[in-house]
């Protein structure tokens, strides 16, 4: 089935983990200038060293990975707690460091608040201020001429509220992303009535010139038929091949309207039939890879969107052969239109829509609208593909 396209909505949901992946990198490279700035000297510079070099190289390369694949869901919250661990151990085997490092005890908290879990966020700022404050014991323990300042027990305070208002930000963050979510399904809701009742009326207006005046124009046709048997006249077969022609012509249009090969037979057998007369219509070669999906509840909309993306190939493409593949991903319909012509500029078609020329574009508003996607990739004189996922089906 071709490369597997991820969804720009799952990219979206692990946004966080990947933003603080890179954030990562530069609060360790401070850590790094801060002690040397410093020359502090330490108690375990060996293990000191080490912590902080195996901690740069798991930070590349967990950066790579969330960057590259998908992020499971215990990643968010697993990489900030390895950080404070971290934190905590360097403080441990630095010494005077511990002055160097303590600023970085008041970032922790930040690199979770735009996560959407208000309790892991509650947990990170919690444990930062406890283990900020764990710090200065042991070394106030340790070391006699030490002591505990009164300067910890403000900066205590402000790193427990610090998590307060980290916690309280990112819950107002959640009702928000929450009444965003609540809108998209209203929405969806409204894009899936509206297109559902497209449906019953491209049905009426089929069945009707179905029942009606195609079969009128079929009757006329029979009866010319006899009289030119009976009268062989020119001027009848030109009629004849004029009533002909017309009747294949509002056959085509019932097709396009309603296809019955879509509704009783699902997605792949009307697909077939598409390319099908695709190729008898262009001349244009057609590679179909086209596995069986059923009859998945957005087979109306993909159906439309190969019809007008072939279309476009028909039209403007100029193209010499035609690549469709259709497949199934997770729980998701992946349709790719792709073609060797002599491709577009993919930020025109909003233009397009301003022109009057809303076929791309509708397809890429109702998509979006319905939670699938359309990638449009092409360039001039590189030809185009599509690849187009549907809303993900109802288990």
């Amino acid at each position: 089935m071709g490369p597997t396209y991820r969804r720009v909505g799952e990219y979206l949901a692990a946004e966080p983990v990947r933003i603080s992946a890179v954030l990562r990198l530069p609060l360790i490279v401070l850590i790094g200038v801060l002690v040397w700035i410093w020359e502090v000297d330490h108690w375990l510079p060996e293990v000191y060293a080490a912590i902080l070099g195996l901690y740069a190289v798991a930070a590349v390369a967990w950066l790579v990975a969330v960057l590259r694949g998908p992020v499971p869901r215990w990643a968010d919250w697993a990489s900030t707690g390895i950080d404070l661990v971290v934190i905590l151990a360097l403080c441990l085997v630095s010494g005077g460091a511990t002055a160097a490092l303590l600023p970085v005890f008041f970032l922790l908290p930040i690199s979770v608040a735009f996560q959407d879990r208000p309790l892991l966020t509650a947990a990170i700022g919690t444990l930062t201020a406890v283990g900020y404050l764990s710090v200065w014991v042991f070394y106030s323990k340790h070391d006699d001429r030490m002591g505990m300042p009164n300067m910890v027990y403000t900066h205590f305070g402000f790193l427990v509220w610090l998590a307060v208002a980290t916690t309280v930000l990112c819950f107002v963050l959640v009702r928000r992303q929450d009444r965003v979510q609540a809108l998209q399904a209203v929405r969806r809701q409204l894009v899936s009535e509206a297109m559902q009742s497209d449906e019953r009326h491209n049905q009426e207006i089929a069945e009707g010139l179905h029942d009606g005046p195609l079969q009128t124009l079929l009757a006329a046709r029979m009866q010319l038929d006899e009289v030119r048997e009976r009268s062989p006249d020119p001027d009848l077969d030109a009629i004849y091949e004029t009533l002909q022609d017309t009747a294949a012509a509002l056959r085509s249009t019932v097709t396009e309207l309603h296809p019955q090969v879509l509704a009783q037979l699902g997605l792949t057998p009307a697909l077939r039939d598409l390319v099908r007369q695709f190729e008898s219509r262009t001349r244009i070669a057609v590679q179909a890879e086209l596995d069986d999906v059923g009859k998945p509840d957005s087979q109306q909309l993909l159906y439309r969107a190969a019809r007008e993306l072939l279309t476009n190939v028909s039209r403007h493409a100029q193209a010499s052969t035609v690549s469709v593949r259709l497949g199934r991903i997770g729980n998701r319909v992946v349709l790719t239109v792709a073609d060797d012509g002599v491709g577009f500029d993919p930020a025109v078609v909003p233009q397009y829509v301003s022109d009057g020329q809303i076929g791309l574009g509708s397809l890429l508003a109702r998509f979006d609208a319905m939670g699938g996607s359309m990638l449009v990739d092409s360039s001039s004189g590189s030809g185009t593909r599509v690849t187009v996922t549907s809303p993900p089906e109802q288990s």
